[in-house]
């Protein structure tokens, strides 16, 4: 199975588990609409694209109602440390939720009791929190971007607001991000740094740069992030490897977006329907 979990910027929504069906509303979760614009609807529809296209079951989304009163984010971590061992997930993905170091670290101690540890991808939310407590060895993916590369460069920040002025110098310099990351065991093996150039690394070292197609456009339209976190997802309930899944996604990302021919005002929406034949035309070019 699987797992897709984090908060959603609705008013009251109580905590949903189900499979995530496509809609022409946006995704579907244990019968509630959510409009995918996004943040955590977006990661969950492009790793639903991707499923369907491995003929996969759909994955599980887990989400809650979150607009900064905590209350969502404390649901979905407390049901984690609680019944995580019991739902037979592969891969889980955390990715917005409010970070709380004692909650994170209760979801972690549960991980520890289980004898198949699933495969782990953090970003936004789960990606500071794991840092600032200290748990990035604990996952497998971590997907910044260069605002939140800083972050994890800061070995003295514990969250992104306090990142030392100083280690935003260097975001023109990212291979020193990510050596400073290492140092300082902040990052797991494998990281996808996402930018007008994306940096896949692995144990610390840059192992492939990614910077074609260049769509312009694409740089203003937001949620474009979360669908790599999500395809990277999916390709490792596929099976891949987490190298080939940052590789694929950060590929199948670029040319979705070329094939949508975007404006600044063009919705991550739109270009969440070229998934499908970006993935087909990566995979026939890669082999």
């Amino acid at each position: 199975m699987l797992l897709l979990a984090g908060s959603v910027p609705v008013e009251n929504l109580p905590l949903l588990i189900g499979p995530i069906k496509i809609t022409s509303y946006g995704i579907s979760i244990d019968g509630h609409d959510l409009t995918v614009n996004r943040g955590n609807e977006a990661m969950m529809t492009a790793a639903t694209l991707i499923c369907q296209e491995f003929k996969l079951d759909n994955p599980v989304g887990m989400v809650a109602g979150d607009t900064g009163n905590r209350a969502g984010s404390e649901a979905i971590y407390k049901y984690l440390a609680e019944n995580l061992p019991d739902m037979d997930a592969d891969v889980v993905t955390l990715h917005y939720v409010m970070p709380d170091i004692n909650l994170n670290k209760k979801v972690l101690a549960t991980i520890d009791t289980m004898k198949k540890k699933p495969v782990m991808i953090a970003d936004a939310g789960t990606m500071y929190v794991a840092k600032a407590g200290g748990d990035a060895h604990y996952y497998d993916v971590f997907t910044p971007d260069l605002g939140e590369m800083a972050f994890l460069a800061d070995d003295k920040a514990d969250h992104p607001a306090f990142t030392r002025g100083y280690i935003f110098d260097l975001e023109s310099d990212v291979p020193a991000l990510i050596q400073k990351a290492n140092e300082a065991n902040n990052i797991p093996d494998t990281m996808f740094v996402k930018g007008a150039v994306d940096y896949i690394c692995l144990k610390g070292k840059i192992v492939e740069t990614i910077s074609e197609p260049s769509v312009e456009a694409m740089e203003p339209i937001g949620g474009t992030g979360d669908l790599i976190t999500g395809m990277i997802s999916a390709l490792l309930y596929a099976g891949k490897s987490p190298l080939e899944a940052c590789l694929i996604a950060g590929h199948v990302n670029r040319l979705a977006g070329l094939l949508a021919k975007p404006t600044p005002a063009t919705q991550v929406a739109e270009i969440l329907t070229f998934l499908p034949e970006a993935l087909y035309k990566v995979l026939e070019k890669l082999g």
